[in-house]
């Protein structure tokens, strides 16, 4: 089976502060991976260049067998930034129509694919509204319906459940194992140690580099210890 993604001795630098230090993972089809590290640690950076928005400035990566950056593989590829990325003067229906047509969706598609992100995060009800008088918390929701209305095969989410509650949070981790068991690829970044617990493999990243990886059990394992937070804190000497 060929791996879905493939980080290969990547660094990356901005002027002289290196933000990435010789990174490399394998990511396979049918897998939920998790990176978890603490804000600055370099995980949006490399979520940025697997997607392609960014470029190493050593090493490669590949999305589906292809090079990355590439316009093609943009179709496959699911992304919800940190940001969101959402036009404040349409209605949130009108955000995932202009998405959907922007990947090319089929006109006869879009409305059930709309339909089905919407009332994943729970604004099915809200479709119509302005984005600008959704909350904080409405537009993280909406960015992620638009990150799963084209069906990708790789699915990258940055800190999604960020401003979003529980119940709902417990919602889109059931659709995400259902995602999985369809053979989608899921990469998710966190802070978050109850949801790094949900991954089927963990990289822990901090200063840009990965301090340890495997499945939550056997990191624990490993460690000898019965909390990830212990693990990463172990897994990076203690620093501050």
């Amino acid at each position: 089976m060929t791996a879905s993604i493939v980080v290969n001795g990547v660094s990356k630098s901005f002027g002289k502060k290196q933000v990435l230090i010789d990174v490399s993972l394998t990511i396979e089809p049918g897998q939920i991976y998790g990176l978890i590290g603490p804000s600055g640690s370099g995980k949006t950076t490399l979520v940025k260049m697997i997607v392609g928005m960014d470029s190493p400035t050593q090493g490669n990566i590949r999305v589906l067998g292809t090079p990355v950056p590439s316009l093609t593989l943009l179709q496959k590829i699911g992304y919800m930034a940190q940001a969101d990325a959402l036009y404040n003067d349409l209605t949130g229906e009108e955000n995932l129509a202009f998405f959907a047509a922007l990947f090319k969706v089929k006109k006869r598609e879009q409305k059930k694919r709309i339909a089905y992100a919407a009332d994943l995060v729970n604004l099915t009800a809200d479709l119509k509204k302005k984005v600008h008088a959704y909350s904080g918390g409405m537009k993280r929701r909406l960015s992620l319906a638009v990150a799963l209305i084209q069906d990708p095969d790789v699915l990258i989410l940055d800190e999604p459940t960020v401003g979003i509650d529980p119940e709902l949070r417990l919602s889109i981790w059931s659709e995400l194992y259902r995602l999985k068991d369809a053979g989608k690829t899921i990469l998710v970044t966190t802070h978050v140690m109850d949801e790094a617990e949900k991954c089927d493999h963990l990289a822990m990243v901090r200063d840009g580099e990965i301090l340890t990886s495997g499945s939550p059990k056997e990191l624990k394992e490993q460690y000898g210890i019965t909390s990830l937070e212990e693990v990463f804190l172990k897994a990076g000497g203690k620093k501050s």
